[in-house]
This record gives C-alpha cells, sequence and structure tokens, in this order.
C-alpha cells in the first residue's frame, strides 16, 4: 500500500504541510508506505494546450506529453493506492502551483467523450485538504465552499472516490505584530489551541481509512 501527499503550499512545516503529515501519520498507522511531494520544490508549468494526451495512435495518449520535473511525479501516481492533495487557499482558490498540478494529472486521463469518462487504470481515494484564513462565513460567502464541491466532482470522476477535508480561520503568521492586519489575535490564536488540533485529528482518520484493507 503506498499513499502520496502532494503539497501545494511553499510553506513545508506550517498549517497544509502539517496536516498532509498527519494524513500521512494516519496511512504509516495502517501500515502503508508513504510520500510527501513538495510543489514549490519543481520547475513545471501548467497544461500547455498542446493535446499530445488527445492524439490518437500518439504516443502521449492519455498520459501528459510534457516533459519536465513534474514528469517524474504524474508517471509515479498509477502506481499508488491513495492521494492527498493539499493546498492553502489564495484570493479563493487553491494555489498556482496545485493548480498547475491538477491541469497536468487530471487532463490526459479525461475522455472527451458522451460521459467524460476516465483512462486512469484504477480506482483510488484522493482526499484534498484545503486550508485558509477565511472563517466559515467568508468562505460561503466568496463561493470557495462551492469550487472545493467542484473539485470533488472532478476528482471523484477522474479517480473514482474523491472527499474534502477543509480548515478554516487558520493562524497565518507565527507573531501577528508584525504584520499589517485586522484580525483579532486573541480569537486566532483561541482557534489555533483549539480547532486545528481536531482538524489535523481528522486527516489522520482520512490517511488511515484510505491505507486500511478492506476486510
Amino acid at each position: 500500500m503506498k499513499i502520496l501527499a502532494i503539497n501545494g503550499s511553499p510553506r513545508k512545516n506550517w498549517n497544509t504541510a502539517t496536516m498532509l503529515n498527519k494524513g500521512l501519520e494516519g496511512a504509516a498507522s495502517e501500515g502503508a508506505e508513504t510520500e510527501t511531494i513538495h510543489l514549490y520544490d519543481l520547475n513545471f508549468k501548467g497544461c500547455t494546450s498542446c493535446f499530445a494526451c488527445k492524439l490518437k495512435g500518439g504516443k502521449s495518449y492519455g498520459e501528459c506529453g510534457y516533459k519536465d520535473e513534474l514528469t517524474p511525479v504524474l508517471k509515479n501516481i498509477p502506481k499508488i493506492d491513495a492521494l492527498i492533495l493539499g493546498s492553502p487557499v489564495y484570493m479563493g482558490t487553491i494555489t498556482g502551483e496545485m493548480k498547475k498540478f491538477l491541469e497536468r494529472l487530471i487532463f490526459p486521463y479525461l475522455v472527451y467523450d458522451v460521459n467524460r469518462s476516465s483512462l486512469f487504470p484504477k480506482k483510488i481515494p484522493v482526499g484534498f485538504i484545503y486550508t485558509m484564513g477565511a472563517d466559515e462565513i467568508r468562505l460561503k460567502e466568496m463561493g470557495i465552499d462551492r469550487y472545493i464541491r467542484l473539485n470533488e466532482t472532478i476528482l471523484g470522476r477522474i479517480f473514482g472516490a474523491s472527499e474534502s477535508l477543509i480548515a478554516s480561520d487558520t493562524y497565518q503568521f507565527e507573531d501577528y505584530t508584525k504584520y499589517v492586519s485586522s484580525f483579532n489575535v486573541e480569537e486566532k490564536t483561541k482557534r489555533r489551541k483549539e480547532v486545528f488540533p481536531i482538524d489535523c485529528e481528522k486527516a489522520y482518520k482520512m490517511g488511515a481509512k484510505f491505507a486500511k484493507k478492506p476486510e
């Protein structure tokens, strides 16, 4: 059993990375082999619209034909048994690095048929962890919840199963006194101590569930 985590955050030890690590801890508790890829360590582009993945009889049919540092990661995806994605929300959506990754990951498997069927060779669960400074109210006001549901639908169609985990109103700075913001620091600190550990526990359970062998 192999479970891969993809970190779409530029930080390797903050909210998103922490929750991804908890997810992999849960997977490891069930005996899974785990690995993390940090997208910001890689030099890669988003989809270049070359359509090599759709060319009849083409050597790259069903896979991304563009070659860069993301290529080995994409080639490894069909070998894993579960995928956990993680991204902070920037300006109402996932980071640019995660968006580029999803373009390159999903589009080659998507068939332009009536049912928009998938070329991915098997069914695997996909979890998507979102972290954001926005609270639950602003999340809905900005339509972030609808965007998350859209991603869940697309990932489920391609890979067979998808679920989302949202950590809202997260702690953004180690020292709020150094930055211009109107946040209630006491409330942020309280939530960091009381709610974020619960979010991490949910991530742990997600990883454990993905790694647990069916009885």
